[in-house]
């Protein structure tokens, strides 16, 4: 495979290595992930535009270590924006950080040249930082759990609507499932993370075994729900990043009907992504 690239007037992105191989098992190459990206650019960028983005890289593919990086690397190009930020890092201190911003096609998969495999970014926007426009109701099962995440998802759901919230969920790509409520840019993220633990441990006492709040995972008996992921700085892979899993899955939106038991997560490939959108939008 030649070099691809894709131009928008003066403005164009390269790839380069098409041909490397970043999932072994599958030899998904870095070009088959350029080219998903293209394809699905136009549902994927709106889920991202205006969030300070965080790059995972995986230079030599899902079996290496991989890397973060918030600021934006010396070499990108001057038409992708950045934001400046404060971050504090777990060794202490602070540090501004200038977050590039994904707002449109070409900043999408200039992030896959860089090796960048899901798409991070953070759950506010930069004109208003402090308020995310989300809760997020992060479901971690036991290995293998995905049935019994998909049962506790819809417990999630019910405990929503009795307060008379509406909830929308997406595969996390393996065996997680998220779950995401839209909320007015009025609450702080200490008052998302209030709701979301609120809710968790009502939903523990109700369905013991099955729902859990224990942070150690060998305490663990059931669906983790991972109230802390709401917090300033915090990223969620958006819906349609393909995962450093085997297999490339997808997370994808679904409507709460096709939620149950029997899904295979692993069945959203690109390929079959691609054709789901084109068939249902």
């Amino acid at each position: 495979m030649g070099e691809m690239e894709v131009r928008r007037g003066r403005r164009v992105v390269k790839l380069s290595s098409p041909d490397r191989v970043l999932f072994p098992g599958d030899r998904v190459t870095k070009g088959d992930l350029f080219a998903y990206y293209c394809d699905i650019a136009p549902v994927l960028v709106p889920h991202l535009r205006d969030r300070p983005f965080t790059m995972k890289r995986f230079r030599e593919g899902i079996l290496a270590p991989s890397f973060f990086q918030k600021d934006a690397p010396k070499g990108m190009p001057e038409w992708i924006p950045t934001r400046p930020f404060r971050t504090y890092p777990r060794e202490g201190g602070s540090r501004i950080v200038n977050f590039p911003l994904v707002n449109d096609d070409l900043a999408l998969l200039w992030m896959v040249q860089m090796h960048c495999i899901d798409m991070n970014a953070w759950y506010s926007r930069v004109d208003k930082p402090e308020r995310p426009d989300f809760v997020l109701f992060d479901l971690d099962p036991p290995d293998g759990g995905f049935a019994l995440a998909a049962r506790v998802a819809h417990y999630v759901r019910e405990a929503l609507e009795r307060l008379g919230l509406r909830s929308y969920v997406k595969t996390s790509g393996a065996d997680g499932i998220h779950v995401l409520v839209p909320v007015t840019r009025r609450s702080t993220y200490e008052d998302t993370r209030t709701v979301a633990e609120r809710i968790s441990e009502r939903l523990v006492e109700e369905h013991p075994g099955e729902v859990t709040t224990q942070w150690l995972k060998r305490k663990r008996e059931g669906v983790y729900l991972d109230a802390r992921q709401n917090g300033p700085g915090r990223t969620i892979a958006s819906v349609y990043s393909v995962r450093p899993k085997p297999g490339a899955p997808v997370s994808t939106p679904l409507r709460w009907e096709e939620l149950h038991e029997g899904l295979d997560p692993r069945s959203f490939t690109m390929r079959a992504v691609l054709e789901r959108v084109e068939r249902e939008g």
